[in-house]
C-alpha cells in the first residue's frame, strides 16, 4: 500500500521496463532517464478533462505508474526526483523559464529540471521537457553531450544556465534556469498556474509525446508529427482517430467514454 511518504519502487520499475542496476551512479542515472522517457509519455489529458493536476507522490504513482497514464514537467519531474532520492542520488530542484521559438517575452517559470550531484560531476536531468527535451543527463560544466541524432549543451549567461539542443541551423534555446534550489510549494504555485490559466498552452491545446531512443513522437492539437533523426513525417489526425492514438502510439490507458475538446 503507498502512503503519501513511500515510494513502490518495484512497481515504478516495472512501469519503465528497468531491470538495471540501482547504485547512485552516472550509468544508473543514465539508463533510468532514456527508460522512463520511452514508458511514460507527456501528455496533459487531465488538464483539458479541468482535473486538479496532484504532485502528491502518492497521487503520481497512482496516475503515471498503476494507472499508466502520464504528465507533464510538474508530475514528470516530481516523481523521477523521489526515484533518484530513494536511490541515494543528490538531487536539488530547479525552476526554468521556457524559451520557445519566437518568443518576443521573458515567460513566467513554468518548467521544472532538476540538477543531480556526483563528487566530481553535476548534471541536469529532465524527463519532462517533451519532444525536444534530452534523452540523457547533459554536463551542466557546458560540454556538449551527443544523445543519438540530437547534441545538448548547457550554456551560460551570467548567473543564469541556458539548456540548448543543437538543430539544422545550430543551438537553440530550450529554456534558462539558476541553479538555486526551489522549493514544493514553488512548483505548486507553478502548476496552478500551468493547468488552470486560461490561455495556458496546456489549457488550450492538447499534447501528447514519446520520446524513444530513434524516434521522437509528438501529437499537438490534431498535427501528429514523427521524428526519425533528421527525417521527419506528419499528418492530421481526425477525431475517431485520437482515441486509438493515444492508446496505441503513446500507450495510453484511456477510458471509451473520454470526451476531448474538439480543437485544431
Amino acid at each position: 500500500m503507498t502512503t503519501p511518504d513511500t515510494l513502490n519502487l518495484d512497481a515504478y520499475f516495472e512501469r519503465i521496463g528497468y531491470t538495471g542496476p540501482r547504485e547512485a551512479t552516472l550509468e544508473t542515472l543514465s539508463a533510468l532517464h532514456a527508460a522512463h522517457l520511452a514508458s511514460i509519455p507527456f501528455e496533459n489529458v487531465d488538464v483539458l478533462l479541468g482535473r486538479r493536476i496532484r504532485l502528491d507522490l502518492a497521487s503520481l504513482q497512482a496516475k503515471l505508474v498503476d494507472a499508466r497514464r502520464g504528465g507533464y514537467c510538474f508530475e514528470q519531474n516530481t516523481l523521477f526526483a523521489a526515484v533518484l532520492r530513494h536511490l541515494g542520488f543528490q538531487v536539488t530542484t530547479l525552476e526554468a523559464r521556457v524559451r520557445p521559438p519566437g518568443a518576443t517575452q521573458t515567460l513566467p517559470r513554468t518548467h521544472m529540471t532538476l540538477r543531480i550531484d556526483f563528487p566530481d560531476l553535476a548534471v541536469l536531468a529532465d524527463v519532462g521537457f517533451g519532444g525536444d527535451g534530452p534523452l540523457g543527463p547533459v554536463r551542466l560544466d557546458g560540454q556538449v553531450s551527443e544523445q543519438g541524432s540530437d547534441a545538448y549543451r548547457v550554456d551560460e549567461e551570467g548567473a543564469v544556465r541556458v539548456l540548448q539542443i543543437r538543430g539544422l541551423d545550430g543551438w537553440r534555446d530550450l529554456y534558462a534556469f539558476t541553479l538555486d534550489e526551489a522549493l514544493p510549494i514553488d512548483f505548486q504555485v507553478a502548476n496552478h498556474y500551468t493547468s488552470t490559466w486560461p490561455e495556458s498552452p496546456f489549457v488550450t491545446t492538447l499534447t501528447a509525446q514519446l520520446s524513444l531512443p530513434d524516434e521522437r513522437r509528438v501529437l499537438r492539437g490534431r498535427r501528429m508529427t514523427v521524428r526519425c533523426g533528421r527525417s521527419e513525417t506528419a499528418h492530421d489526425v481526425e477525431d475517431h482517430q485520437l482515441l486509438p492514438l493515444l492508446r496505441q502510439t503513446f500507450g495510453l490507458d484511456l477510458p471509451d467514454d473520454i470526451r476531448l475538446p474538439s480543437q485544431r
